[in-house]
C-alpha cells in the first residue's frame, strides 16, 4: 500500500466504528519523507511524502477505507527528562543541549531529549534535576539559530530576558 499524504488526526477525525491499525515509528522517523513499515496487524505500508516534510505525530491518519484506518503511533525510547526550576535554567539547558545539535522536545512541563550517557552525566554534573525514563518524543521544539560571531548571541539575549532586573 502506498501513502502519499496525511489525511487527518484521530483527535479531529470521525472514526465511525472503523478498525484502527497503527504503524509504529521511532521518534527520528517522524520527519522522513520515505518509509517502508508494517502495521501492528502486519500490513505492508510504503509512505512517500514527496511534496513536503510530513512531521508525523501520534494519531496522524495515513490511510482510510470504509472499514479501516491506519494511524501513526510513536514508540517510547530511553530519554533524558529535565525539569527546569526557572526560565533562566530552562534557557541555559536548552542552549547547552542545542549547542550539541541534539533535537529537544518539550512535553508536560519537561524538556526531553533522546538518551545519551555523556549528556546525562554532563547535566547531572551541572546540578540539573534530571532522570532517565521511557518517553514518546512527540513535541519537538522548533528553533532558529543566529549565526555565530555576532556581538549579541541568541543565548545572551535569552539570558537577558530571563534574568530578573530590579
Amino acid at each position: 500500500m502506498l501513502v502519499k499524504e496525511k489525511i487527518g488526526n484521530l483527535e479531529l477525525f470521525a472514526v465511525n466504528n472503523r478498525n484502527i491499525d497503527y504503524v509504529m515509528l521511532d521518534w527520528y522517523e517522524t520527519n522522513k519523507r520515505i518509509l517502508h513499515k508494517k502495521t501492528l496487524s502486519g500490513r505492508e505500508i510504503a509512505m512517500k511524502f514527496l511534496n513536503e516534510n510530513p512531521q508525523l505525530t501520534v494519531g496522524d491518519i495515513v490511510y482510510e477505507d470504509d472499514f479501516n484506518l491506519i494511524a501513526v503511533d510513536i514508540k517510547e525510547c530511553d530519554a533524558i527528562v529535565i525539569r527546569p526550576v526557572s526560565m533562566h535554567e530552562m534557557a541555559a539547558i536548552c542552549y547547552e543541549i542545542g549547542n550539541k545539535h541534539l533535537p529537544l522536545f518539550y512535553q508536560d512541563e519537561e524538556i526531553v531529549v533522546a538518551y545519551e550517557a555523556p549528556l546525562f552525566a554532563l547535566l547531572i554534573a551541572a546540578g540539573y534535576n534530571v532522570e532517565q525514563a521511557k518517553r514518546k518524543l512527540i513535541k519537538p521544539l522548533k528553533t532558529t539559530v543566529a549565526p555565530h560571531g555576532t556581538s549579541s548571541s541568541l543565548f545572551n539575549r535569552i539570558m537577558k530576558l530571563t534574568t530578573d532586573t530590579e
